[in-house]
């Protein structure tokens, strides 16, 4: 033991020594003599795109940097400094954004040889950087949605496939093609069609209510049915009654569909047809910010052109396609009815998609004579030697019909409704479109270049939303809309979907008059880390899954 006076001395060289270590211990961590510290490990990477411009999936600028990809994952984005990869690419110059989704895809044909079917490598929306389709659009789908899914998968294609399941389809099946309401048997037998189609992994009902038989549905109906999709997580998504004349009145039953089925609803491709009611955009925006205001979830979709592609029977009245297609050919040869049929049908040609021409109309696909593809009904009268009145324009319309319909496209739209939906806050872009290939059919242009055009033309050329804006538009967006968690962002964890483009170069090439031509300005697209499209060339691989809202819940 120490004694008293030894204790005393102790303390008191404590005293002076502690300020001195601490002292001592200042100047070592200020000398610039290393100190010893664990050294930032180098990560390890199979993938690393380097020096490109980012653009993240939201609604924001760009940003410099470097992406990872390990597995099919997205590893590490921005400044990566020092690293390892099994393969680094120089992206230097060019712009790296989260693979597009096209949330109203008509992708799956109902002809097997067509579609995603015929082309698998999808390569007219890999060269846009499309990596994931939504179909079974506008109330068709198949039944049962496995089925199909199973088919798409054993393909497989280079895109993601997800799709809603069909008012219109599960309509067909249960009640048939007669304008009538469903009775409540049957209306218990759609409810379990759409609960099967959830179960199944649809992202929602879709309907088309300006075809047969969706047209033939009270309000009522639908907003039963969509209320079925809503318990599941879904969304309601429709081609509304009318987008002309009626345009109003159709964006409020979708709004009240919403609303009173409890679930988000999406004012599908948006547009103004018909000379009368050009510039009604203000309006039907308008009745979309005063229900978003009240709490409705309100969405809408839009391709941008000023011309609609379907088939000619949009031209018909509903009374005419009551009942089906032998029903209607039926008319056809009543004279009195084929009267009023025909009345019906000018009328339609000069307030609706004729847009007051029947130059207006070009046919896109006819089955029964592929000749006439391409010709619109002003050139098929003068080559048939007859006037080209719209009287005579409607008599050709119901032959071309009753010998097996056709495919056409619809110019009677006008660039300013184009633009005042594209720059509202809650529109996405989408092709309304599917996958094709070369073929002597004179398909609408935005099968091959919706999303090139949107970023060339609308954003980076005409500045009528920003070029950020116009991807988020494509990415970010649906993805939120379809509560895709793991797509649609440049974010570690989330699947690496990713198109790389030079900004400067996208290009659609496709037009009216030439409409199979592939865009330009892809410079690679991968699907979960694959390359499909590498140095502008496609590589053969097909990586694409089914996406399921199931798999999302």
């Amino acid at each position: 033991m120490i004694g008293q006076k030894q204790q005393h001395t102790v303390n008191s060289l404590m005293k002076m020594t502690t300020p001195l270590l601490l002292l001592l211990s200042v100047l070592a961590a200020c000398s610039d003599t290393p100190q010893p510290s664990d050294p930032t490990p180098v990560q390890n990477y199979d993938l690393v795109l380097r020096g490109g411009l980012l653009y993240s999936g939201a609604d924001e600028p760009p940003v410099p940097g470097d992406l990872a990809i390990n597995g099919q994952m997205i590893a590490a984005v921005g400044d990566l400094g020092e690293y390892e990869a099994t393969e680094t690419i120089d992206v230097s110059g060019l712009a790296i954004m989260p693979g597009f989704i096209d949330i109203h895809s008509h992708a799956l044909s109902g002809n097997r040889s067509e579609g995603i079917f015929g082309w698998p490598d999808a390569e007219n929306l890999i060269r846009q950087g499309v990596t994931t389709v939504i179909g079974g659009n506008d109330g068709d789908s198949p039944l049962p949605l496995s089925e199909s899914f199973e088919a798409i998968a054993a393909l497989p294609p280079a895109v993601n496939f997800g799709s809603y399941v069909g008012h219109g389809s599960i309509r067909g099946l249960i009640v048939g093609e007669d304008d009538r309401p469903a009775t409540e048997a049957e209306l218990d037998l759609m409810r379990e069609h759409v609960a099967l189609g959830m179960q199944q992994g649809a992202f929602g009902l879709s309907s088309g209510l300006i075809y047969t038989p969706g047209r033939f549905a009270p309000t009522e109906e639908v907003i039963e049915l969509a209320r079925v999709a809503g318990e599941y997580g879904g969304m309601y998504i429709s081609h509304m009654r009318e987008e002309g004349l009626a345009l109003l009145d159709s964006i409020a039953e979708t709004i009240r569909i919403g609303e009173e089925g409890g679930l988000p609803t999406q004012l599908t491709h948006h547009k103004v047809v018909g000379a009368p009611m050009w510039g009604s955009s203000v309006e039907s925006l308008r009745l979309v910010d005063e229900a978003i205001a009240r709490g409705v979830d309100v969405s809408i979709d839009q391709y941008p052109y000023t011309a609609s592609s379907t088939n000619l029977q949009i031209l018909f009245p509903g009374w005419a396609l009551d009942g089906g297609r032998e029903a209607l050919l039926a008319r056809m040869v009543d004279p009195a009815q084929r009267t009023r049929l025909r009345d019906d049908i000018v009328y339609n040609i000069e307030v609706d998609r004729g847009g007051n021409d029947p130059a207006n109309v070009v046919l896109a696909g006819c089955p029964h004579d592929a000749s006439l593809n391409g010709l619109n009904l002003s050139d098929v009268l003068r080559l048939q030697g007859l006037e080209t009145t719209k009287n005579n324009a409607a008599e050709l319309l119901i032959e071309l019909v009753a010998a097996g319909n056709c495919s056409a496209v619809f110019h009677a739209m006008v660039e300013e409704d184009v633009h005042n939906i594209m720059r509202h806050p809650r529109t996405m872009i989408a092709s309304d479109g599917g996958i094709e290939g070369p073929s002597d059919r004179a398909v609408h242009p935005r099968n091959y270049g919706t999303f090139a055009r949107l970023i060339s033309h609308y954003a980076r050329d005409l500045g009528i939303i920003p070029l950020h804006t116009a991807i988020y538009k494509v990415s970010g967006m649906p993805a939120a809309r379809l509560n895709m968690k793991d797509r649609g962002r440049l974010q570690p964890g989330t699947i690496a979907d990713i198109a790389v483009l030079q900004i400067s170069a996208v290009k659609e090439l496709t037009s009216f008059a030439d409409p199979h031509q592939y865009a330009e300005g892809a410079v690679h697209v991968f699907v979960a880390g694959e390359a499909v499209l590498l140095n502008k060339v496609m590589t053969g691989a097909r990586p694409g899954v089914i996406v399921r809202s199931t798999d999302l819940r």
